[in-house]
């Protein structure tokens, strides 16, 4: 599609591996450090949808500090890793392709930004430790809307900031869901499927679907 103006990209999961702050911690953790990871991003996200519905507000920090409770208590994983585990969550690694293709990306004269749920304190910082500070031209948070994905009023925020129509973006996310909140609102959603996943049944069917970001240069 040639009228693509803003390439958007969902943070966690997309770009950064949210798996890496456990692993990096699986020598103290055992084995179960990859189940104990798979919870603490499942918990994390219904937290999200749960106090959207609830009206119940708060931010994705304090949502991840609650989650990883949930989570430590359930694998009984020792409390006093609970810190170590929070600040490896702050600089979570990226995935292995995304440095080169965001550079090359870069130079196609396209709006890049990251539309996340991480508050603009974590998304600065999340980028800022992987040396991508220069690349994007905005960090959306939804702390500006005060409401979670996948409610449109966060998909609205790059429209709003750049003055283009829905059609003229790509976004891309690993989350269906997220896939499915941003291809419903009016966005050509791309599905990063990395692990061979099911897409959900959520009324929209993805663009297209890549394993990894690299076929998006292929796409444009």
């Amino acid at each position: 599609m040639k009228n693509i103006k803003a390439i958007i990209f969902d943070a966690y999961g997309t770009l950064f591996d949210v798996n890496s702050a456990a692993e990096k911690c699986k020598d103290k953790i055992g084995d179960k450090w990859e189940g104990f990871a798979n919870f603490w991003r499942t918990t994390q996200l219904e937290y999200t949808w749960l106090r959207s519905l609830m009206k119940r507000h708060k931010d994705f920090w304090q949502i991840t500090e609650d989650s990883l409770d949930k989570s430590m208590k359930n694998y009984k994983i020792d409390p006093t890793m609970k810190n170590e585990l929070l600040n490896l969550y702050k600089s979570l690694s990226p995935y292995e392709e995304v440095y080169e293709v965001l550079i090359k990306l870069k130079e196609k004269n396209l709006k890049l930004a990251i539309l996340s749920n991480g508050t603009p304190s974590l998304l600065n910082e999340l980028v800022k430790s992987n040396n991508l500070e220069n690349v994007f031209d905005d960090l959306f948070s939804i702390e500006q809307v005060g409401i979670y994905k996948p409610d449109s009023k966060v998909y609205g925020m790059p429209i709003n900031k750049y003055q283009i129509e829905k059609n003229e973006v790509y976004f891309l996310s690993s989350n269906t869901w997220d896939v499915s909140g941003g291809g419903n609102y009016g966005y050509n959603s791309i599905w990063v499927n990395r692990n061979n996943n099911i897409f959900d049944k959520l009324d929209y069917s993805p663009k297209h679907q890549i394993k990894q970001l690299g076929e998006l240069l292929d796409i444009l």
